[in-house]
């Protein structure tokens, strides 16, 4: 009888304020229409998962298995990027090759929020998944915890998530603060570069040759990212780039997302941990668009032509809203400015860097904690 009723005796006020969390999430996917295709499914996760006794999780639970095959094993994660690089379009970027080095720039956030992690008292493979938000990639973010923080997984998850649902908040303000209105209406030309067939094909290759020679640790993601994008340009399997963006994007990101809130449970989440990594997490968000912008102003004290240094910021990873969010401020200010072409171009430059950066850093990471050493860093809080 009392496993009939376990349910409602065993509630506690951290199970209820984790129900309080789980229909914040639906509310804001619904709602606000904040990222729904992931916010939605980790709210309910979230939910299913703290009922006292739930089936879903637990040894046999239908969650816990989806976690440890689908996400322990980074199988999630992987064929996310298949479908995100299937719908890439690398075109942009190949037109203005100088545009890669938005996306590397934007990166900042990533050792900003990696060295105040540890400062904060995380260890130094929390403190390397904690400044994997940075990324602005979920998947990248996702891969990174669940080698080196599992039981940071949930709150890591939905902060990196959550803050690239808000990138349309988060980064105008940063960007008006550090530019001037007389920058922000910088025109930059528009130039029609044609990139033949042959260059679009071996650009994935390519990339994921030097990727992984440079960064082993990075090949997974970078290499699956790639090969969607191989799918896509190569013109001879046009319908399983359709379902790679479609089909195949749709359902696993709605079963990453339900995982991840399937481990988000009170006793996990309900943590100054978790307080901690959510502002971080903001954080991070804030210094990869201040990184960004302050390079394009950096890159325009040399540059014969100025460069608009909005587009900076569009070189976190957060594809291709960061893009949007830049144009339409710079047609705020000026409605015939049309600098879209350089904003995608700086994004999808930002996915590359994004993997890239935050595969040196889990390599390097794993190697430090294996011999022993740490961030030459003060710890401020234990």
């Amino acid at each position: 009888m009392s496993d009939l009723f376990s349910g409602i005796t065993g509630l506690t006020w951290g199970h209820i304020s984790m129900f309080v969390v789980g229909l914040a999430l639906i509310w804001a996917a619904i709602k606000k229409n904040y990222e729904p295709m992931l916010l939605l499914p980790i709210g309910f996760g979230i939910i299913l998962a703290n009922f006292p006794g739930s089936a879903a999780t637990g040894e046999h639970g239908v969650l816990t298995y989806l976690m440890n095959h689908g996400i322990k094993n980074e199988l999630f994660p992987v064929l996310i990027f298949v479908a995100i690089g299937a719908m890439m379009d690398f075109g942009p970027l190949l037109s203005r090759p100088s545009m890669i080095c938005f996306g590397f720039a934007a990166q900042l956030g990533i050792i900003v929020t990696m060295f105040g992690a540890r400062m904060l008292g995380f260890d130094l493979g929390a403190a390397t998944a904690i400044g994997s938000i940075g990324a602005a990639d979920g998947p990248m973010a996702i891969v990174v915890s669940t080698r080196l923080a599992p039981e940071l997984l949930g709150p890591i998850s939905v902060a990196a998530y959550s803050y690239m649902a808000l990138v349309p908040l988060i980064q105008p303000p940063v960007i008006r603060l550090l530019t001037t209105r007389k920058e922000r209406l910088i025109r930059m030309p528009y130039r029609n570069v044609k990139i033949s067939k042959r260059t679009r094909i071996l650009f994935p290759i390519i990339v994921t040759m030097i990727a992984c020679l440079i960064s082993p640790m990075s090949a997974a993601l970078i290499g699956m990212l790639m090969f969607g994008n191989l799918i896509r340009e190569c013109g001879v399997l046009e319908s399983l780039s359709k379902t790679a963006q479609n089909e195949l994007a749709n359902l696993v990101t709605l079963l990453l997302g339900i995982t991840i809130g399937g481990s988000m449970t009170a006793e996990r989440f309900m943590t100054r941990e978790t307080i901690l990594i959510m502002i971080i997490g903001l954080l991070a968000f804030v210094f990869d668009t201040a990184g960004g912008v302050l390079y394009a102003k950096f890159f325009n004290l040399f540059a014969k032509e100025k460069v608009n240094p909005m587009i900076g910021a569009a070189g976190i990873s957060a594809f291709p809203m960061s893009a949007r969010v830049v144009q339409k401020m710079a047609q705020d200010e000026d409605p015939g400015n049309i600098i879209l072409p350089y904003s995608v171009a700086a994004n999808v430059s930002g996915q590359i860097g994004s993997v890239f950066v935050s595969g040196l850093l889990l390599a390097l990471s794993t190697w430090m904690i294996a011999n022993g050493y740490d961030l030459p860093v003060p710890v401020l809080l234990k």
